[in-house]
């Protein structure tokens, strides 16, 4: 079931949910029922309430017990009892049904129009009889005083067949060139016919002569209307005896008095469709009126719209449940819709459960959706600056935060940031770019988010399969890149990882650590598997002790990492604490220097005490600090300050330090350099093994023949 709120009238459409096929059996249906939602929730007001492909009109029989309806395919028509809430018969046709009326008061007497020209009368065990009438039919009304069947159709003749006689009487001859359709007054049984020149004809069957013409094209324009063609009548009704309602193929429905040509009231559907269906609510005088996309309610005197209904197909047909709130709709589909309004009347007798079920929903809490709002917090109110509108209308307050109108929301948004859709729009097209280059051949290359952690994965990865045992060659080797549910770590940029992070720096050296252990265990793994299993036992407690050794080393050692981290991580904050400190100060200096410049613009002198020294930039404790620290601390933190370090010195003057910036060049030749170095250590020999003696002899001797 559905629930809709259309101008504060609620609607409850009771064929909305999922039908269950025919083909299933009980008990794949109770298994169905169990496991779906909707299913569960769902109203099967009448079991079977619909037509294999399209139902084409439904009527109700007077006495409303049954509800008869006809469609396709294969052409049939079925009855429903609504006592019984089930389907009591079904017929099926040789042609399809154009337009079909019940003669009694419940089924036994049914006459239907079939688009081959043939007229159909069932009784109450089945088919009765068949007879067929010149020209193609469209519609046709049953006059019960003289037992006439009146057929329209494409001929200007209107065809009479005498139910109580059995035969054809003379036809009615109109002016026009094709009739659509036709109605009986049911107070003093005034024909109508309406033809597809815009005109309603008028008869009176007791002297078989026309007795008034109206013009409906004409009265159907309205001012400012674009004209695209002749409006032809699609439908027509009567209503008491002296009210009549015509609509046009143009999508105007206009109500008239018979007693004037002129039309009370035009109303415009504005879907330029033809009025399939017009129908009258006399509780509430509501007018309802629909073509194929939607029903429209409204007050027949003054126009005004009381509620409209729009279902998911197009409409054939619609059927007012009489005296009730019920409704039921034909359709381009092969379920028929039940509409159930609790404003237009109470539910009929035998569902009676439904006002009920309506009262509990009615009273049962409903959270409320603001779809013109949006719900913003006090955070994003500071953002966008609107921290002032608190405690005003414009906000209304709700838990945690506030709803605001969603268009204030939008132009305050535009104007904090008015680039913001053009980086979204960038920003989009970047990805949609991106994806089309995943659908190419693809180079093996690390992605833009997250290398350094891709490119340890890819190794981890090679390493493991290099030094995987040979048992375990068939089975894939599970990888973080591989996995889509990690794909977009390495494509979002909000998930590049910072390696300056307190967090990072404290976790980083255990992760390194347990990557170590995991590649020594990998490879302490393979030796064990290569080896033969006796040599295995032998080797196995030195095995044992060795990684016994190494593992307590490792904890030590990031042990020892992760306190110089945490001590680097305190010195950082209390440098940044006292840097704060100081733009606070500078601030304030500044600040107050200004105030005593607008008091005065004279120059203001200060005496220095003996032996001390005017200090320009730095204050006077921190200088002391930095003479007591050593020249190794004092160069570090010049060279930590960056390129170009400002050092103070005596009165009015200021030592100022530049280092140059190397060019990637300089830096390849320098590295290239120091690993140069460092490989000529590890070949170079040792001449540890030549004596200190053997040296002065030779040395002496030297130096004698040379003296000599």
């Amino acid at each position: 079931m559905q629930i809709s709120n259309v101008n504060d009238v609620k609607i409850y459409n009771l064929s909305y949910g999922k039908s269950l096929p025919e083909w299933l059996s009980d008990r794949k249906k109770r298994q169905l029922q169990k496991k779906d939602v909707d299913i569960q929730r769902r109203i099967e007001l009448i079991q079977d309430f619909e037509m294999p492909t399209v139902c084409t009109s439904i009527k109700v029989s007077r006495d409303g017990q049954f509800v008869l309806a006809a469609g396709t395919y294969k052409p049939r028509i079925r009855c429903y009892d609504t006592y019984q809430l089930s389907l009591k018969f079904e017929r099926c046709l040789d042609s399809e049904v154009v337009a079909f009326d019940i003669l009694s008061d419940d089924y036994s007497k049914l006459v239907f129009l079939h688009c081959d020209r043939y007229v159909e009368f069932h009784s109450q065990h089945g088919h009765y009889y068949k007879t067929r009438i010149p020209k193609f039919g469209r519609d046709f009304s049953y006059h019960y005083p003289s037992c006439d069947l009146f057929f329209v159709g494409m001929s200007s003749e209107v065809y009479r067949l005498n139910l109580e006689q059995g035969r054809f009487l003379n036809s009615l001859q109109t002016d026009a060139a094709e009739n659509n359709v036709c109605d009986i007054n049911p107070v003093h049984h005034l024909f109508a016919t309406g033809t597809s020149e815009g005109k309603v004809e008028c008869w009176d069957p007791r002297v078989r002569s026309r007795v008034g013409l109206l013009d409906c094209a004409l009265s159907s324009l309205t001012e400012g209307a674009e004209v695209r063609g002749l409006p032809s009548i699609s439908a027509l009704k009567f209503n008491g005896s002296l009210c009549m309602a015509v609509g046009t193929s143009t999508g105007q429905v206009l109500l008239y008095d018979l007693r004037s040509s002129e039309p009370l009231l035009v109303k415009d559907h504005f879907y330029d469709l033809p009025i399939k269906s017009l129908n009258f609510h006399q509780p509430l005088d509501l007018i309802v009126s629909a073509d194929c996309k939607i029903i429209k309610m409204w007050n027949r005197d003054t126009g005004k719209q009381f509620c409209s209904l729009q279902p998911q197909t197009n409409i054939n047909d619609v059927c007012m449940y009489p005296d009730s709130g019920m409704l039921f709709t034909a359709n381009e589909d092969p379920k028929m819709n039940t509409f159930y309004i609790p404003a237009l009347g109470p539910a009929p007798r035998w569902c009676s459960f439904l006002d009920s079920l309506t009262e509990e929903l009615e009273e049962s809490p409903e959270s409320a959706v603001y779809d013109d709002y949006k719900f913003v917090t006090r955070k994003d109110l500071e953002n966008l600056g609107l921290s002032h509108l608190v405690g005003t209308s414009l906000l209304r307050a709700y838990m945690h935060g506030f709803f605001m109108d969603i268009r204030l929301y939008h132009k305050v948004k535009s104007m904090a940031n008015p680039f913001a859709y053009e980086e979204y729009r960038k920003e989009k097209i970047r990805q949609k770019i991106e994806e089309s280059r995943t659908q190419r051949v693809q180079v093996k290359k690390l992605p833009k988010v997250n290398k350094d952690l891709a490119l340890k994965l890819m190794e981890e990865g090679d390493d493991e399969a290099e030094e995987a045992p040979r048992k375990k060659k068939g089975k894939a080797l599970p990888s973080i890149l591989g996995d889509d549910r990690f794909k977009v770590m390495f494509e979002n940029p909000d998930f590049q990882v910072d390696e300056q992070s307190e967090e990072f720096r404290l976790l980083n050296p255990i992760v390194s650590k347990v990557g170590l252990k995991r590649k020594k265990k990998l490879r302490l793994l393979a030796q064990q598997d290569a080896a033969s299993q006796q040599a295995a036992e032998d080797e196995e407690p030195e095995g044992k002790a060795s990684s016994e050794e190494e593992s307590s080393d490792d904890d030590k050692s990031w042990v020892e990492e992760v306190r110089e981290q945490r001590r680097l991580l305190r010195q950082e904050n209390r440098d940044r604490r006292r840097q704060e400190r100081k733009d606070a100060d500078r601030d304030t200096v500044l600040l107050d220097r200004g105030q005593n410049q607008e008091k005065t613009s004279q120059p203001q002198f200060y005496q220095l005490k003996p032996g001390e020294e005017f200090r320009s930039f730095k204050d006077v404790a921190h200088k002391q600090k930095l003479q007591k620290a050593s020249l190794e601390d004092r160069l570090k933190m010049e060279e930590s300050s960056g390129i170009n370090s400002a050092v103070d010195t005596a009165v009015g003057s200021k030592q100022l330090t530049f280092t140059l910036r190397k060019s990637e060049q300089q830096r390849k030749q320098q590295q290239a350099e120091r690993e140069h170095r460092e490989e000529r250590k590890k070949l170079r020999r040792a001449a540890g093994h030549l004596s200190s003696s053997r040296g002065r002899g030779r040395g002496g001797r030297g130096r004698g023949r040379g003296h000599y």
